[in-house]
């Protein structure tokens, strides 16, 4: 079942036309990462999914209900994180869930049972200073455990890691991670090593229009070009190797870096035997040698122009 369904979205700003006929489809379950440059229009769309704004054309479902301008109701299944959550800086973290809580309408014995569970899920369990004095991956954390309180089937989360540190970046995404098969995320981001990490399933937003969306896996096998990192123990040998390389089977691609190869052929197993059969003959024994899958980077800059 698709949680998420966007159809032929558009969306202008003036002159500026940030969606052009958008598609997007988001599988219930997943991790899904929502994938463009800054200003490809990865937030306008979270906010029309939000009904916040109203598209000039094009239809949001949201758990099988249409998504309508100014009305709330759809957002029942959603939880949000933007990319700067504001909250009540005198305020506890405990305090703040309970009034998230009241205001969502839930029970005081709900409210307390999810309030400990979700701090202790976002690690802040141990926490009690007022949230003035918390750093921005602490207000982070906090922030998810605010989107969750209602436990929506989907959250959706706005460059949750853009401005943080490689630690506090781990945090997030680790939390994100655990909600894998407990709630859908959507995943909007620009770090494409953030999206490998966690997501299994990608869509790639340029030029206000989908270019790439399915599994991560899938599009790694797609993309896939055939090539071998091969690292020797220094720059002449590597050099050595490029030549018999190149004068044993011309249509391969050799490019030397230092002490590593790399090594392109249309023919993966082909130029695999000879790359083996080359080690055994010159009696050479590579410090690595391996097959290169694409990353979401050389995806993303193969399919971005």
């Amino acid at each position: 079942m698709n949680i998420l369904e966007i159809k032929d979205l558009h969306m202008s700003f003036g002159s500026n036309e940030v969606l052009r006929g958008l598609d997007m489809v988001v599988p219930e379950n997943s991790v899904f990462g929502f994938v463009g440059k800054n200003g490809a229009g990865k937030t306008t769309t979270m906010k029309i999914i939000l009904g916040l704004l109203k598209p000039d054309q094009g239809t949001v479902m949201v758990c099988g209900e249409k998504v309508t301008y100014g009305s709330s109701r759809t957002n029942r299944h959603i939880g949000f994180l933007p990319d700067v959550p504001e909250f009540y800086s005198y305020m506890r973290p405990l305090e703040y869930l309970h009034l998230c809580g009241e205001i969502a309408g839930l029970s005081r014995e709900r409210i307390k049972e999810r309030s400990v569970e979700l701090l202790e899920l976002v690690g802040l369990g141990d926490v009690n200073r007022r949230i003035s004095w918390f750093s921005r991956g602490m207000k982070q954390r906090l922030g998810i455990a605010q989107a969750l309180i209602t436990e929506p089937r989907l959250l959706i989360c706005d460059e949750p890691t853009s401005a943080l540190d490689p630690i506090g970046r781990r945090q997030i995404l680790d939390i994100l991670a655990a909600l894998k098969g407990r709630t859908t995320v959507v995943f909007s981001t620009h770090i494409l090593s953030d999206v490998e990490r966690i997501c299994d399933q990608v869509a790639i937003l340029d030029g206000g229009k989908l270019v790439v969306s399915g599994p991560i896996s899938e599009l790694r096998r797609r993309y896939r070009r055939n090539s071998f990192s091969v690292r020797f123990s220094s720059p002449e040998e590597a050099a050595r190797f490029a030549a018999l390389s190149a004068l044993q089977q011309p249509t391969i691609s050799v490019i030397v870096d230092g002490d590593t190869l790399t090594v392109a052929s249309a023919d993966q197993n082909g130029t695999g035997q000879l790359l083996i059969s080359l080690f055994s003959s010159e009696g050479i024994v590579p410090e690595k040698f391996e097959v290169l899958e694409p990353t979401l980077e050389s995806l993303f800059e193969e399919v971005v122009q």
